[in-house]
């Protein structure tokens, strides 16, 4: 086994991190999987934020729609399973970050601008996909898949 650059402390406390976020991101793709009615049409057609065009755009089309919905129910699967098992964590974080970040645009809290100001976990420009996204930030910075997790042994030596 690879020495580790952390404390046992931090190493726990980073692993513990990017399982907790996977175990978040994939219990938000398989529920939303299992739900055969389950469509992002509502979130996208209420988007208010920068790109609500953009948002808008994607949902005035069944076609288009259909493909959104599959890519994020299966990338939000795929970024959750890669977070726990901790194989491929890097890309995992980028590609968990972008989705946290349309999630953030399609409805950013801003005052003044928010139609749910007061909507739980929205705290006047930072809410908690603005936090995961900062601690997927964390995660890629200081990388712990090549010590607890899958990467270590696909990573060269």
């Amino acid at each position: 086994m690879k020495t580790s650059p952390y404390n046992s402390i931090q190493l726990f406390s980073l692993v513990l991190l990017r399982m907790l976020i996977g175990w978040h991101l994939l219990y938000e793709g398989v529920v939303k999987v299992l739900d055969t009615d389950w469509t992002s049409a509502d979130f996208l057609m209420n988007a208010w934020g920068p790109f609500s065009g953009f948002f808008l755009y994607l949902a005035s089309d069944n076609t288009l729609l259909y493909i959104v919905d599959l890519m994020n129910q299966w990338a939000l699967v795929v970024v959750g399973l890669s977070l726990i098992l901790g194989f491929f964590t890097r890309t995992g974080a980028v590609i968990g970050m972008a989705l946290l970040a349309l999630y953030y645009l399609a409805s950013p809290p801003f005052l003044g601008v928010s139609p749910a100001v007061n909507a739980e976990g929205s705290y006047l420009i930072v809410n908690k996909n603005l936090v995961e996204i900062g601690a997927l930030f964390v995660l890629l910075t200081f990388r712990t898949s090549h010590l607890y997790g899958l990467d270590r042994f696909f990573e060269k030596s």
